[in-house]
């Protein structure tokens, strides 16, 4: 019996082994197929590798200085190489703010002052149609309260702005508490008198009057003082007043678009007034223009509600502590409500808009801010406030109220695709 199992296994034996050898064969050949494509991964990373770091390091400048434009623009600011733009910003080392349009970067000039250098991503050049408008724009306008303009580039491979350095950052910052400063009563109203002032300008001294379009927190930036600096001019447009300017497309951001500019396509002055409308109220709540409470609700209705529903200290800003005039606070909400009308026609013009700023100026500027005293006056304030409001929700009169009624507005609720 054993010699039968001996003479089974042998046999058994004999069958299977050409298999076994195939089944080595296959092994071997997949694994020298795996490892033949693992190199060929690693020496094509190390070639891509290698490309980045020769771009980077090892004639970038002569590539660019290739694709330098021939013809400049007719304008009297510096135009910068991008070479030069290397060396002022230690080549892009040091990123300052992200955008869809680019990438802004920390420079320091030869004088040693420092400045903000937007650079339009490679991708997006050939696309940009908001580059020259900003440029030409910024090279004709001057004050205090619009970003300066130091110089450009124009290039074919790099399109940038070079602007005077904001150390402060941007007042969406501020208000939304990405930076450990939390701004008082009387630096907000600062910074919306300074924001005025700078599009007062650009509406009623600049010939033909420009609209900037794109109005919002994040496009007023703050000096090292806390001005404020109207910036951003691309898609700004300049028009005469003897007529609207009408375009196909209504150009701003989510929630700071005028709705009459946005159903009509008409546009005027007053398209700044309403964005300036939405600032203001940010201002004021610290709030974004476009609250999820939980549904997607306007922060004007949101301001008319909390005021209908409760008292006026509900929309305020909880960083600023009960630390505030009253007064002036009514007085701002009541004009940030006029700003944002639905008709272009029921809103005040800039220059008004500076106009009633500027009178709580020094009523600010001149209280000593005691947390108790100004607290007491809040709150003993606040009850008529609220009384006026209710009695003009209602249709009653109130004479002598400080609440005008173009503050009050349309009740209905606003829709987010229209941007009312």
């Amino acid at each position: 019996m054993a010699y039968d199992d001996l003479l089974e296994f042998s046999s058994a034996k004999n069958i299977y082994c050409p298999d076994n050898k195939k089944r080595n064969s296959k092994r071997v050949m997949l694994i020298a197929v795996i490892v033949s494509v693992v190199l060929i991964f690693l020496l094509v990373g190390m070639c891509m590798l290698w490309k980045i770091y020769w771009k980077e390091n090892s004639g970038g400048n002569l590539d660019y200085a290739m694709f330098e434009e021939e013809t400049p623009l007719h304008i009297d600011i510096r135009r910068f190489t991008y070479a030069e733009l290397k060396l002022i910003t230690k080549n892009f080392k040091s990123t300052i703010g992200k955008g869809g349009f680019g990438i802004v970067y920390h420079g320091i000039l030869e004088n040693g002052d420092e400045v903000a250098v937007k650079v339009l991503m490679e991708t997006s050049i050939a696309e940009s149609t908001d580059f020259l408008p900003e440029v030409q724009t910024l090279s004709k306008v001057h004050h205090k309260n619009l970003v300066t303009l130091q110089g450009y580039c124009q290039n074919k491979k790099c399109l940038a702005l070079v602007y005077d350095f904001m150390p402060r950052g941007n007042l969406q910052q501020l208000l939304r508490g990405a930076e450990d400063y939390t701004l008082n009563w009387e630096q907000r109203l600062h910074i919306a008198f300074d924001s005025a002032q700078g599009l007062e300008y650009l509406h009623e001294l600049c010939t033909p009057s420009i609209v900037h379009r794109d109005v919002k927190s994040a496009n007023i930036l703050l000096d090292k003082n806390l001005v404020g600096i109207i910036s951003d001019f691309g898609l700004s447009r300049a028009f005469n007043d003897a007529h609207t300017h009408i375009s196909t497309v209504a150009a701003g951001t989510l929630g700071y678009l005028d709705p009459e500019y946005h159903a009509t396509f008409q546009l005027t002055v007053k398209t700044d007034v309403y964005s300036f409308g939405i600032v203001l109220l940010e201002i004021i709540t610290g709030q974004p223009p476009v609250i999820m409470d939980p549904q997607p609700v306007h922060l004007p209705n949101w301001v008319r509600k909390k005021i209908t529903k409760g008292s006026i200290n509900d929309v305020v800003d909880k960083e600023l502590l009960d630390v505030y005039n009253a007064s002036s606070l009514q007085s701002v909400i009541d004009l940030a409500m006029d700003c944002v009308e639905n008709a272009a026609i029921d809103r005040p013009a800039m220059t008004e808009v500076v106009a009633r700023l500027k009178v709580w100026l020094p009523v600010v500027s001149s209280e000593k801010h005691s947390v108790n005293g100004t607290t007491q006056y809040k709150y003993s304030m606040d009850s008529e406030i609220r009384k006026q409001y209710q009695l003009s929700i209602s249709g009653a009169s109130t004479e002598g109220s400080s609440f005008q009624s173009g503050s009050i507005g349309r009740m209905s609720e606003i829709s987010m695709s229209s941007g009312r």
